[in-house]
């Protein structure tokens, strides 16, 4: 678990000086930036010190110290992140924020990272469809996306993202203090909450009741939807309580208060907008508006920046694929609206988990940089970046992503499993060539763990000690790999909670890594180095105990990662495998599932099913996550009567091959009960 004491005995008041904490090191967020690592104090001897900063604070600006506990909970789960800056430019416990500060700072510590486009960095075609010419981004953008190199800061900064400034008048302590004091900055949250209760006249009252139009206004949403979501998940945390070990070691408890109903009425007092939803497909328990990506034409069949479709009747949708921005919220509300970039269907922002929706789901977005795999899943970035660990991604954004998830998995039939709840980065290149520049976000910094608790499928041991399949399941806080290459090539990344495991071609870390052939290079413990590396929830057959070593079958190697009693980075698991047909010395592995030359009907060109330069020899089993047809959406043209869906009778498995999944072909394998092969 990371540690940064910062908490001092004493809240921040109004002339009362504050031990200060170590230096903030550098920022990482706001439009399109990233930041290094922040400095690593020793401990505090104490683990109740931030949680008696709450209770001073409450005390000294008469607010419920259990209101003040669960608005900090949503804002970061109470860490502090050795004060370092969110994506958004949030600080501390309370996630104040002070962008203008923290994006000066990233732009001196890290300039060459000052810009950042989902799809800028990589060789990848996002729409990923060799039939169509590729749609790169690299024109010129609209203005204001990607800041040059130590561009100043923008004068011009959305009230929700300088909060701390405003804290800073409230109480009286300088704004460096709340940045890196926890305390301080729990005093903050408090003033700005108190002063929120003041402007709507509502009474400082101890009932939690009184304060919904507070914590409304508190989350810096300046619509009714977002800020009334933002309030009700407040409440919702209060009612069912917390505990928690934070990331410098305080030990914090909020007691569930389940009678708590808030008076929703203040709410009405707050003078916020309201947004246009115009037909969003989301949850009512979200707050959703629409930016719609646009479907333009220009030039001689060159069209964006996604195809229209009649999905879920011409084909299912099976997969969720969740991204993140390489960028802030502004700047990516520009991008999505440039028809000769790409798409994606949602952005979920960080400060407060609006969810914006730009290609509805019957149509096919360009995000995943597999044709195949845009045509079966539904895209949602959400704020952030992969290789800034103490930029962290809020409470608020996971569950916001959380509840539209669960819909759409219910409105779809999705599975809420790590078989279609994928991350980018576990999507395979449709074909050799691409394999290198698939991108690699979310990241291992991504808590696939608490995620699936919000989505209600918690990941957890479900078969005997003796299964032949595990699920990868890391404690995210404790599990801490080295990676390197966050802020440049070579350097290590701050060490921070992970939910990625290495793996090794023995059982001895000091034994090479496992290599993947599809990438050309050696593996390297870099940050977005995926060779030899499983996430949390991904599920693979056993093939091999020693010690605290087990092995899986992995890209058609054994593969060994460190699993040991005390310490489990997985646990055994139910799941088919599929393994080749007895006579067949390996199949064959593909990236995409397409039909047989025989389906095409006139017309349509018929598209080659190519296999990746990987195989499953003999003896070797791998998970199955799914069973389809071999299936081709055909849609080269901006005019839509002519795009047509392509069903073989070929059948495919996804299966769990890599860090990435792939597809094999039915008739190549057979199926078995994997839990039953390790016994």
């Amino acid at each position: 678990m990371r540690r940064h004491a910062t908490a001092p005995p004493a809240p921040a008041l109004p002339g009362r000086p504050l031990r200060t904490a170590v230096p903030l090191a550098s920022a990482a967020l706001l439009l399109s930036l990233l930041g290094a690592a922040p400095a690593h104090p020793v401990p505090d001897s104490s683990a109740r010190r931030l949680q008696q900063a709450f209770a001073a604070a409450a005390a000294d600006y008469h607010v419920p110290q259990s209101v003040l506990l669960a608005v900090s909970y949503l804002q970061s789960r109470w860490d502090s992140h050795g004060g370092a800056p969110s994506v958004s430019g949030g600080y501390g416990p309370m996630h104040l924020t002070d962008a203008r500060t923290a994006l000066a700072t990233a732009s001196r510590s890290a300039p060459e990272r000052f810009s950042g486009e989902h799809f800028a960095g990589g060789a990848e075609d996002p729409r990923g469809d060799t039939a169509r010419a590729a749609l790169r981004p690299g024109a010129p953008r609209p203005a204001g996306l990607r800041p040059a190199a130590g561009a100043p800061v923008p004068s011009a900064v959305p009230a929700r993202l300088r909060t701390l400034p405003r804290a800073a008048e409230l109480t009286g302590v300088p704004a460096a203090r709340l940045r890196s004091d926890p305390a301080a900055n729990v005093a903050g949250g408090a003033a700005l909450l108190a002063a929120a209760q003041k402007e709507l006249g509502g009474p400082a009252s101890a009932d939690p009741a009184d304060w919904y139009g507070a914590v409304a206004r508190f989350s810096g949403a300046d619509d009714t939807a977002t800020a009334a979501a933002y309030a009700d998940d407040v409440y919702e945390v209060l009612r069912t309580g917390e505990e928690r070990v934070t990331d410098d070691g305080q030990r914090v408890t909020l007691a569930a208060r389940p009678g708590t109903a808030p008076d929703t009425g203040w709410l009405r007092r707050a003078g916020l907008r309201t947004l246009p939803a115009d037909g969003t497909e989301c949850p009512r328990s979200v707050s959703c508006t629409s930016v719609p990506a646009p479907y333009e034409e220009f030039g001689d069949n060159d069209y964006g920046n996604h195809d229209l479709g009649d999905r879920a009747a011409s084909q299912q949708i099976k997969y969720i694929v969740i991204h993140d921005t390489e960028g802030a919220w502004e700047g990516v509300m520009n991008l999505i609206q440039d028809p000769t970039y790409v798409s994606w269907n949602y952005t979920i922002r960080s400060t407060d988990g609006l969810i914006a929706q730009h290609v509805k789901a019957k149509d096919v977005a360009w995000h995943a940089g597999n044709w195949d795999v845009n045509a079966r899943s539904i895209g949602i970035e959400h704020e952030g970046f992969l290789a800034a660990p103490d930029a962290w991604y809020t409470e608020e954004m996971y569950r916001s992503s959380a509840r539209l998830v669960r819909y759409l998995a219910r409105t779809y039939d999705i599975p809420l499993d790590r078989q279609h709840i994928l991350g980018h980065d576990n999507v395979p290149g449709p074909t050799a060539s691409t394999i290198p520049g698939m991108h690699t976000d979310p990241g291992p910094y991504w808590d696939w763990r608490h995620y699936f608790r919000l989505l209600g499928r918690p990941l957890g041991r479900t078969a005997g000690p003796h299964s032949g399949v595990l699920t990868v399941l890391p404690d995210y806080d404790a599990n801490q790999p080295v990676y390197t290459g966050c802020t440049a090539k070579g350097e290590p990344c701050p060490a921070h909670g992970s939910g990625e495991v290495r793996l090794y071609t023995d059982h001895d870390e000091s034994a090479p890594l496992v290599r993947d052939i599809g990438l050309k290079t050696g593996p390297t413990d870099g940050v977005n180095d995926l060779s030899s590396r499983v996430s949390t929830g991904q599920q693979y057959a056993v093939a091999g105990r020693w010690g605290d070593w087990t092995a899986i079958w992995y890209l058609g190697q054994k593969a060994w990662f460190r699993n040991p009693a005390g310490q489990r980075t997985a646990v055994p698991a139910r799941g088919l495998v599929a393994t080749p047909r007895a006579g067949l010395a390996s199949v064959p592995v593909y990236g995409r599932a397409y039909p047989e030359k025989a389906a095409y009907p006139a017309g349509v060109p018929a598209q080659s099913v190519v296999p990746l330069p990987y195989t499953i020899p003999a003896g070797q089993r791998y998970v199955v996550g799914d069973e389809m047809p071999g299936e081709y959406y055909y849609a080269v043209t901006f005019t839509p009567d002519a795009h047509r869906v392509v069903v073989g009778e070929d059948r495919y498995y996804e299966i769990q091959y890599g860090h990435r999944v792939a597809f094999v072909r039915a008739a190549d394998v057979t199926v078995e009960d994997g839990a039953a092969a390790g016994r």
